[in-house]
C-alpha cells in the first residue's frame, strides 16, 4: 500500500541529536533495471483512442510486433486531433518508447508527440532540450523505431498524438513503452538547532527553495546562510522527485534528474539540529528562522531521511503523532481543466445573451507581456480584456440611448507575464465596472463611467491568434499561454462539453493540458547573467557580469597581464580572468610591464607595520590577510606563473620570532593550502630560519633570526617568500608580545607573480600525421575553444572530437579560410570566416569559437566574425565519447605549424607536457617576433625567447618594454655629456659587443651622412645643445642663439666660414618641450618639420675623423670654433634633453646607464624634455581594460615601510650629521678658493687665430673657456665633390 502525506508532519528522530555530526541526506534511489515492457502485458481495455476506423483497427491492437485485428490502430480521420492512450494501471517509471506502423500496410506515423498524466486529465507534454519534443516515427510499416527518454517520465497515463503520417496511406500505429515500477522519493522538511543551524526546504512561487546554515559566529565575520533554488512551474499537479545529499559543506540538490552541486557558505562542516524535524510544515519555535512561512499544501510520498522511511513510520504510528495536524494518508486529485492557446488558436464559449450585466472570471499564465485574453461583442459595443506590458487592461466600448458611445478603460496588476497563475475577476453593469487581480482587494479598480451594458450574442471568445469576422475587431491579437477555472456570468464553463463538441467551438486549442515551458530553468545564462523569456525563447542580459555572448559565456577580459602586454598595453591596473569562461570571476590586479618581465601584483588589506601586542604561545594573535581576489582566483595566478614572491617583515623589540626551547616557533604563517609554515622571508621550506640565518649575518650568531636574540633594541627579520605553491600568505600567528616592553610590527607585502605559462604553452607539429590526444571534451550545452596558431601550410585540422553522430572540429580549410563545424544531432553545421590576407604567413593568429544553446560563433584575430543562431526546435546537447585530437586525426589533413594557449571551457591544455612524449610533436615554438616584433618601436630589436619575446632597446634612445619611454636628463649649469668615438680603450673593450649594435666604431670615423634626433626644453639661451668634434677642423653643432632661435652649423672643409642654417626663428627657450630631427646625405640637409637645405658646391661632403660628441657644453682638447666657445659655451645648457640619438648612438642614455659615454657635473635622469606622443594613447573612455585606481577596494601600500621605532631616531641623527659635514665642506672650499685665487698657471695650446677670432666676434677679452681649448695638428681634408641629398 502506497501512503501519502498531506499538509504537516512533525517527527522526533534520534538521527539529529544536539551534537556536531557529519551526515549525508539521501532521499532518492532508483536501483532496479528500468527497461521492462509495460504496454504489451496490458489488456485491450487499457488502450483507448480518440476514434477508430473500424473494429479491426481498435486501440487494443496497437501493441508492438503484434498482428491481431487489422495489424494495429488507425483512427477514423487522419488529422491532428487524434490520439492513442495507454493506462498503465499505476504510476510507472517510463524510460523509452518504440513505435511501428500498422502491419503489412501503407499506414504509419512519421512524427508524434507524447503526453502524460496521473489522472487521465490535465496532460503534460514531454520536454527535451528545453522544448516540447516531437519524436521521429516510422518510414514503413514493419521496422520499429525506439527512443530513449532523456528525461524519465513518472505517470500512469500516456497519450501519443500523431503530428505527421504516411503520404501513401493514413495514420497507423503500434507501440511499446519501457520502464519499471515507480520507486521515487521526495522530501520537504525543516530542522533547526540551538546554535543557529538550520535546514529548510520549501515551495516558493512554484520553485523549490533550499536554505541551509551550518553555523555563523556572533561577530558576523562568518556567515553560513546558503540559499539555492531549483525548478519552476512546480504547481502543475504533477509529481516531482527531490534528492538532497550533504557531506560536510558539499551538497547535491536534485529535482527531477536535474542536479545542482554547491558548497555551503561559512567554515563549519556539521549540521547541529534539535531532536525534532518537521515534514510538510514548520511548527512555531520562536526562532528567527521560522519567519512566518506557510505550511506545505499538497501531497508527499515515500519520505526518507537518512534511511528511515518517515511516511511508513507515520502511517504505522511508530513515531510520536501528538504534533500531527491535518494529516491524511491519501492524496486528493486535482479537478482543474486547463486550456492551452498557441498563436493560431481560439476558444468560443456560450454565455447569457441580452443581459444587462457581464461577469467574467478565469485564471491564466503566460510569459508574453502582451496578448488578447478575452473578446466579446456587446449589444452596442465590445468588451476586451488583454495583457499590455505585463498589466491587465480592460476596454469597454458601450453606447447609451441617443447613440452616443462611451468608453471605460481600466488596468491593474504588474508583471503578470511571470509564468505564474493569476486570477482575473471582471464585473460590468449599468454605470459601473470593477476589475480584481488575484483576489486582492488592493488591486481592485473601479469605474463609474456612464455605461449601458447589454450582452450581445451568447458567446465569449478567449483569444489566441485566430479571430472571426466581427464589426469591432480587437486591439490585441495573439495570446500564448494557459487558462483554467473559467467562469462566465457566474457559471463555470463546461469544457468537457466543448471537448465533445456539444457546446461552444475551438480551433488549434489543446484541452486539458498546459504546455507552458520555463526556458530559464535551468538557467542557461552563465556567470550571473539575467534570463528573460517569452513564450518562444529566452535572452540573457550580461551587463555588469564581465562576460559577453548569447549566454554570457565568454569573458571580455584577458587571462593575464602577459596577454595585455602583447596587446601593446602599458603598466596599469586591469581586470583579468585567468580561466576565461570557467567558474572564476574577473578581478583587478596591477600589471607592471618591465623591459623583460611582466609582473602581476595582487594587493592585500593588512596595513604596513601592523602593531601586535599581548600575544603568547598559548594565545597567539592571528592576523588575517585578505586579498583583492578570492583564494581560488589568486591560486589561478600562482599556478600559471613562472615565479611568485611575497615580502614579509617582522620588526621586534623583546619579541622572539621562530626560536623556542622545544623547536615549535613563536610565530608562523599560513599559506595557500591552509598549512602552517615555520620558515621566514629569505629562507625556504624545511628550514626554520630567517634570511640572516641563511646568510649567517644575524645579530647574535647563536640564533637564526635577528629577533630571536630577544634584545630591547628594535631589530628586523624580513625577506622574500618565493616558494609559489605556498603563496599567498593568508594568516600570520604571532606568539611572543605579552612580556613587559615586548612589541612587534608585522608587514605582509602584496603577492607579485611574473610570467604566464598558460599563455606561452605551445607545441610544434612537424609532420602531417602528428597529433596530441587528450580526454574527451565535455561541452554538452556550452563550449568555447580559443588558441593561437601560426603556419606556412595552406590547410590542416587544428582539433577534432567525435561522438556517435555528434562531432566538433576546427580547421584551416585554405590559406584564407578558418572553419568551425559541429553536429549536436540536428545535422552538420559549419561556420567559416574569410581573411583578407593569407593566414599561412608564419605569424600568430588567434581563433575563438563558441557553441551554446542559442548560437554558434567563430572569430579570427578579433577582426573577422561569423555566427549562426541555433534552431528553435531540436537537440542542444553535444555528446562526444572519443578522445580529443589536436592535429591530425581520423584521416583528416594534418596541421603543420605551432599551436599555443589552447583553452577549452576555461581549461588550458598542457600541450608542452604531452608533446614531450609524442613523436612528431615538439614542445614550445619559436618565431614570436614575426607576429609581435611590430610592438618594438623606435628601432628596438625583437629578441626571441622560449616563452615569448622581448624588445632590446640597447641601440635606441628609449627604454621600456616596447622601447617607447624616452630616456632624458636634466642638465644643471656646467653639466656636459661626452661620447668618445676614438677612445681606443673603449673600442678595445666594447668592439665585439658594440660593433654590431652601433654603426659607428673605431674604424668608421668619416661620415657622409648623419641622423640626429632629440627633444629639449629650456628657459636659458644661448647654449650648445649638441657638438660633434673631429681630429680635423670639421664639426657639427646644434645651437640655441641669444634670441632663443635654433641654428645648425656644419663645417666640413672647403669653406672659409661654417655653413649655418637658422632652423627656427621663434624663441624656443620658453620652457616648453621641442623636438629636433635632422638628416644629411652628402650635400642635402633635412629637418622636421620637412625643410631641405643644400650645402654650397665648394663644401666638402664628409665629416672627417669624428672624435667626440658633446651634449650641453664643450670641453675639448682639440680644435673648436672659438665663436662657439665665446658666445655659447658658458655657462652651458641648463634644462632637459631627451631621446638623444646620433646615427646608431644614444649618448645620453649611455651616460645615464653604462659606458662608453660619461658626464661631468650633475646629471639627473628625467623626462622633462620628452617630446609629445606622436600616437595618442587610448582614452579611458574607449579603453575597456583601463581602470581608475580610485576604485581600489583596500587601502593598499605595497612599499616596504621601515618600523617607526627603528627609523625615527636614526633619521634625526643622520640628518644632523649630514648638515654638520656639509657645513664643514663648504667652509673648506671657500678657504681654498680664497687662498689660491691669484696663483697657478694655465698651460694651453691656444690657436694662433683664437684671439683675433674672439675680437672679431666682439668678445671684449679672453674667456675662461677659450683658454683651455687646444688644437691638434690638422690633417689633410678630402676635397671630393658629391651631391647633398635630403
Amino acid at each position: 500500500m502506497r501512503t501519502f502525506v498531506c499538509v504537516c508532519v512533525c517527527v522526533c528522530t534520534s538521527a539529529c541529536v544536539c551534537a556536531r555530526v557529519s551526515m549525508v541526506l539521501h532521499v532518492s534511489l532508483f536501483v532496479c533495471k528500468c527497461d521492462e515492457a509495460l504496454a504489451s502485458p496490458l489488456p485491450h481495455t487499457a488502450f483507448t483512442s480518440s476514434s477508430v476506423f473500424t473494429n479491426g483497427y481498435a486501440p487494443g491492437y496497437a501493441k508492438l510486433n503484434r498482428r491481431g485485428g487489422a495489424g494495429g490502430w488507425s483512427p477514423l480521420d487522419s488529422d491532428h486531433y487524434q490520439w492513442l492512450q495507454v493506462d498503465l494501471g499505476s504510476r510507472k517509471q517510463v524510460s523509452a518508447i518504440a513505435t511501428q506502423g500498422r502491419y503489412s500496410s501503407s499506414d504509419w506515423t512519421t512524427r508524434y508527440r507524447l503526453l502524460y498524466s496521473d489522472t487521465g486529465r490535465n496532460w503534460k507534454p514531454y520536454h527535451q532540450d528545453g522544448n516540447i519534443w516531437a519524436f521521429s516515427g516510422n518510414s514503413n510499416s514493419e521496422s520499429s523505431v525506439r527512443h530513449e527518454l532523456q528525461q524519465g517520465i513518472v505517470a500512469r497515463f500516456l497519450r501519443l498524438v500523431p503530428l505527421d503520417w504516411s503520404e501513401e496511406g493514413r495514420i497507423g500505429l503500434r507501440m511499446e513503452l519501457y520502464g519499471c515500477s515507480y520507486c521515487d522519493e521526495g522530501v520537504i522538511l525543516h530542522g533547526e538547532g540551538q546554535q543557529g543551524d538550520y535546514i529548510t526546504l520549501e515551495l516558493h512561487r512554484a520553485k523549490l527553495l533550499l536554505q541551509i546554515n551550518l553555523g555563523s559566529n556572533q561577530y558576523g565575520s562568518i556567515l553560513g546562510h546558503t540559499s539555492v533554488s531549483s525548478g519552476s512551474l512546480l504547481d502543475d499537479h504533477h509529481w516531482h522527485a527531490v534528492v538532497i545529499e550533504r557531506f560536510r559543506r558539499n551538497v547535491n540538490f536534485t529535482l527531477d534528474t536535474h542536479t545542482q552541486h554547491f558548497r555551503t557558505n561559512g567554515e563549519f562542516d556539521h549540521l547541529d539540529l534539535d531532536y525534532e524535524l518537521s515534514f510538510g510544515g514548520m511548527p512555531y519555535s520562536g526562532k528567527p528562522s521560522g519567519g512566518g512561512r506557510k505550511n506545505f499544501k499538497g501531497c508527499m510520498e515515500s519520505i526518507n531521511y537518512n534511511g528511515d522511511n518517515i511516511t511508513d513510520l507515520a502511517r504505522r504510528k511508530k513515531i510520536d503523532t501528538s504534533s500531527f495536524r491535518n494529516l491524511t494518508f491519501s492524496c486528493m486529485e486535482a479537478h482543474s481543466f486547463p486550456v492551452f492557446f498557441n498563436a493560431t488558436s481560439f476558444l468560443q464559449l456560450p454565455g447569457r445573451a441580452n443581459h444587462n450585466a457581464a461577469s467574467v472570471g478565469f485564471q491564466f499564465r503566460t510569459w508574453n507581456p502582451d496578448g488578447l485574453l478575452l473578446f466579446s461583442n456587446l449589444g452596442d459595443g465590445t468588451l476586451e480584456v488583454s495583457l499590455e506590458g505585463g498589466q491587465l487592461a480592460v476596454h469597454i466600448n458601450a453606447s447609451r440611448s441617443g447613440g452616443r458611445s462611451h468608453y471605460a478603460d481600466m488596468s491593474s496588476g504588474s508583471d503578470l507575464s511571470d509564468g505564474q497563475w493569476h486570477a482575473v475577476r471582471l464585473v460590468a453593469k449599468e454605470n459601473f465596472a470593477m476589475l480584481t487581480i488575484d483576489g486582492d482587494e488592493a488591486s481592485a479598480v473601479r469605474t463609474s463611467s456612464p455605461l449601458s451594458i447589454t450582452t450581445g450574442e451568447d458567446k465569449y471568445v478567449f483569444q489566441g491568434g485566430y479571430f472571426q469576422q466581427t464589426p469591432f475587431p480587437p486591439l490585441q491579437r495573439s495570446f500564448q499561454g494557459c487558462m483554467q477555472a473559467i467562469l462566465l456570468d457566474d457559471q463555470p464553463a463546461d469544457l468537457h462539453a466543448v471537448e465533445k463538441g456539444v457546446a461552444g467551438a475551438f480551433e488549434n486549442v489543446s484541452l486539458d493540458m498546459c504546455a507552458i515551458i520555463d526556458r530559464c530553468m535551468p538557467n542557461h545564462c552563465e556567470h550571473g547573467g539575467r534570463c528573460k523569456q517569452t513564450w518562444d525563447g529566452f535572452s540573457c542580459t550580461c551587463d555588469g557580469t564581465g562576460y559577453t555572448g548569447a549566454t554570457c559565456h565568454t569573458s571580455i577580459y584577458e587571462p593575464s597581464c602577459e596577454a595585455y602586454k602583447h596587446l601593446g598595453r602599458s603598466s596599469d591596473t586591469y581586470w583579468v580572468d585567468p580561466d576565461g569562461s570557467g567558474p572564476l570571476g574577473p578581478f583587478k590586479v596591477n600589471c607592471n610591464m618591465t623591459e623583460d618581465k611582466v609582473w602581476t601584483t595582487v594587493m592585500n588589506n593588512l596595513p604596513a607595520q601592523t602593531t601586535v601586542m599581548g600575544s603568547s604561545r598559548d594565545r597567539r594573535t592571528v592576523l588575517q590577510v585578505n586579498y583583492s581576489a578570492s583564494m581560488d582566483q589568486v591560486t589561478a595566478i600562482t599556478t600559471s606563473a613562472e615565479h611568485c614572491e611575497q615580502h614579509i617583515s617582522y620588526s621586534c623589540r623583546t619579541s622572539r620570532l621562530l626560536n623556542t626551547p622545544e623547536g615549535t616557533p613563536y610565530t608562523w604563517w599560513v599559506g595557500r593550502g591552509s598549512e602552517k609554515h615555520f620558515y621566514w622571508g629569505g629562507s625556504g621550506p624545511g628550514v626554520q630560519k630567517c634570511a640572516c640565518g641563511i646568510d649567517r649575518n644575524c645579530t647574535d650568531p647563536k640564533y637564526d633570526c635577528n629577533c630571536d636574540a630577544d634584545q630591547k633594541q628594535w631589530r628586523e627579520d624580513s625577506g622574500l617568500l618565493v616558494y609559489k605553491d605556498h603563496l599567498p600568505v593568508s594568516q600570520v600567528a604571532v606568539g611572543d608580545t605579552n612580556r613587559p616592553g615586548s612589541e612587534a610590527k608585522l608587514t605582509v607585502g602584496p603577492l607579485r607573480c611574473q610570467g604566464d605559462g598558460n599563455y606561452w604553452n605551445a607545441a610544434s607539429f612537424t609532420t602531417p600525421s602528428s597529433y596530441l590526444h587528450f580526454s574527451t571534451f565535455q561541452g554538452e550545452t556550452s563550449a568555447d575553444i580559443s588558441f593561437y596558431f601560426k603556419t606556412s601550410a595552406p590547410y590542416g585540422v587544428f582539433l577534432e572530437n567525435l561522438g556517435n553522430t555528434d562531432f566538433i572540429r576546427l580547421e584551416l580549410k585554405s590559406p584564407t579560410v578558418v572553419s568551425f563545424s559541429f553536429d549536436v544531432g540536428n545535422g552538420p553545421v559549419e561556420l567559416q570566416v574569410h581573411s583578407a590576407t593569407p593566414l599561412n604567413d608564419d605569424q600568430w593568429h588567434r581563433v575563438m569559437a563558441e557553441r551554446n544553446v542559442k548560437e554558434a560563433v567563430l572569430q579570427l584575430d578579433l577582426t573577422y566574425r561569423a555566427s549562426r543562431p541555433a534552431p528553435p526546435q531540436g537537440h542542444t546537447r553535444l555528446e562526444l565519447f572519443s578522445q580529443l585530437y589536436v592535429g591530425a586525426a581520423g584521416g583528416q589533413r594534418g596541421f603543420l605549424g605551432c599551436i599555443r594557449a589552447l583553452r577549452m571551457n576555461g581549461v588550458t591544455l598542457d600541450l608542452e607536457e604531452r608533446a614531450k612524449v609524442t613523436p612528431g610533436v615538439k614542445s614550445g615554438c619559436q618565431g614570436h617576433c614575426t607576429s609581435y616584433g611590430v610592438y618594438c618601436r623606435n628601432g628596438g630589436q625583437c629578441v626571441e625567447r622560449y616563452n615569448g619575446y622581448a624588445c632590446d632597446c640597447t641601440a635606441t634612445a628609449y627604454d621600456g618594454p616596447f622601447c617607447t619611454r624616452e630616456v632624458g636628463g636634466f642638465f644643471e649649469a656646467g653639466t656636459l655629456v661626452r661620447y668618445n668615438f676614438l677612445s681606443e680603450a673603449a673600442a678595445a673593450a666594447n668592439r665585439d659587443a658594440w660593433s654590431m649594435a652601433h654603426p659607428l666604431s673605431s674604424q668608421e670615423v668619416t661620415l657622409e651622412q648623419e641622423e640626429v634626433a632629440f627633444s629639449f626644453s629650456t628657459s636659458n639661451a644661448p647654449a650648445i645643445l649638441m657638438y660633434v668634434s673631429s681630429k680635423t677642423q670639421d664639426y657639427l653643432a646644434v645651437l640655441l642663439r641669444q634670441n632663443g632661435s635654433l641654428q645648425v652649423r656644419y663645417h666640413l672643409g672647403g669653406l672659409r666660414e661654417p655653413f649655418s642654417i637658422d632652423v627656427d626663428q621663434r624663441n624656443l627657450a620658453n620652457g616648453q618641450p621641442h623636438t629636433f630631427n635632422m638628416s644629411r646625405i652628402d650635400r642635402s640637409l633635412d629637418h622636421y618639420p620637412p625643410v631641405t637645405y643644400t650645402l654650397p658646391d665648394a663644401s666638402d661632403t664628409q665629416l672627417n675623423q669624428v672624435k667626440t660628441l658633446f651634449l650641453g657644453k664643450v670641453y675639448e682638447t682639440g680644435h673648436v670654433d672659438p665663436e662657439l666657445i665665446d658666445r655659447y659655451n658658458s655657462p652651458g645648457f641648463v634644462g632637459c634633453l631627451s631621446r638623444v640619438q646620433f646615427n646608431g648612438v644614444a649618448p645620453l642614455k649611455y651616460a645615464l646607464r653604462t659606458p662608453p659615454a660619461s658626464y661631468q657635473g650633475k646629471l639627473v635622469e628625467s623626462n622633462c624634455g620628452a617630446s609629445p606622443l606622436s600616437i595618442p594613447p587610448m582614452s579611458a573612455a574607449t579603453d575597456p581594460w583601463h581602470l581608475d585606481n580610485t576604485d581600489a577596494e583596500f587601502p593598499f601600500n605595497e612599499e616596504r615601510v621601515v618600523p617607526d621605532g627603528v627609523n625615527r631616531n636614526s633619521a634625526i641623527i643622520g640628518g644632523i650629521i649630514a648638515v654638520v659635514i656639509f657645513t664643514i665642506l663648504c667652509t673648506l672650499v671657500f678657504l681654498i678658493r680664497y687662498m689660491f685665487r691669484h696663483k697657478g698657471t694655465y698651460h694651453t695650446h691656444e690657436a694662433k687665430g683664437a684671439g683675433a677670432a674672439g675680437a672679431e666676434a666682439g668678445v671684449g677679452g679672453e674667456s675662461a673657456d677659450t683658454a683651455i681649448i687646444g688644437t691638434d695638428n690638422p690633417e689633410t681634408i678630402d676635397e671630393s665633390k658629391k651631391e647633398w641629398f635630403i
